[in-house]
């Protein structure tokens, strides 16, 4: 069993997404995104119903106007979005032969400046999940919102940190003080090798989520393993998948994807088995699109 639960009540979940919005950037055009942003517009697509709201920041652009609408047509809530005197963020994606995408992000982008407001306090006691990563938290003045919205929640709140590591923008004070806030953590295989090496944790993959679960008092944690599928523990039980054979166009927004099927599954206290197979489905289905925010098809 999970070591506690959370508390939704009824079928009706509050989720909010904090950090970055901004546009991908390919070769052949651009495409809405950002890790938060693209959780949200999955998370919103496959909830029946409830709230999906984004903590972020656009600016008073083309991109920021068109960003917004994106938003709504997913069916995510955008009271929560900040507008700010910088341009709306930008990241530039290139893709391999295997369609693995790598990043390069402007600096000085509206998601760096978010400011604390009132109603932030009213909005985090009120949610059933955040979710977080450390890239919205680069500049310190976002770092701050966000670490204060999380801490404000209450203790039967889901406290998701989809890690998402970006290279050069984060560090051990970063990631540390992401851990200690969090009760979910999911990680690519990548990171737990970095947060394994941190901790000094060695193991099989099974044995390193066991320890990371026990340590951080998480709830549960999820490593996403590329070719070889995903795993979720949560420090007794232990289950794997593996990756679904889909012809893959792109792999942005994939994690994103799986954790916001994750998510909907723990708001749910549906059985972990149950909740990796979901999630695990749903980055297959987003390798198989381009850009990271798709609609799902309903059934």
């Amino acid at each position: 069993m999970m070591q506690t639960e959370a508390r939704l009540t009824g079928n009706s979940p509050a989720v909010i997404a904090l950090g970055e919005v901004l546009w991908d950037c390919f070769p052949d055009g651009a495409r809405f995104g950002g890790a938060p942003a693209n959780y949200s517009c999955s998370l919103a697509e496959l909830m029946a119903s409830g709230s999906v709201r984004l903590l972020s920041a656009v600016g008073d652009d083309e991109q920021g106007h068109a960003a917004e609408q994106e938003l709504l047509s997913h069916g995510v809530e955008t009271s929560l979005l900040q507008h700010s005197s910088h341009p709306t963020g930008q990241v530039f994606v290139q893709t391999d032969s295997k369609g693995i995408a790598s990043y390069r992000f402007a600096e000085h982008s509206a998601w760096d400046a978010l400011q604390w407001h009132p109603e932030l306090e009213q909005a985090a006691r009120e949610c059933d999940a955040v979710c977080f990563g450390t890239l919205g938290q680069r500049k310190p003045e976002s770092a701050e919102v966000i670490r204060r919205f999380v801490a404000e929640t209450d203790s039967g709140c889901l406290r998701i940190l989809d890690l998402n590591l970006r290279a050069p923008w984060f560090d051990e004070d970063v990631i540390a003080a992401s851990l200690e806030l969090c009760n979910v953590l999911k990680v690519n295989e990548e990171e737990l090798c970095s947060l394994a090496a941190m901790y000094g944790f060695v193991g099989s993959a099974e044995e390193q989520l066991q320890q990371f679960c026990s340590h951080l008092r998480l709830r549960c944690m999820a490593v996403t393993q590329g070719d070889s599928g995903a795993a979720l523990s949560d420090g007794n039980q232990f289950c794997s998948c593996p990756a679904l054979p889909v012809v893959v166009r792109d792999t942005v927004g994939a994690g994103d994807a799986f954790a916001a099927a994750m998510t909907l599954g723990l708001l749910h206290q549906e059985p972990l088995q149950t909740i990796l197979e979901s999630a695990t489905q749903a980055a297959a289905f987003v390798c198989t699109q381009s850009g990271g925010t798709p609609h799902f098809p309903h059934v």
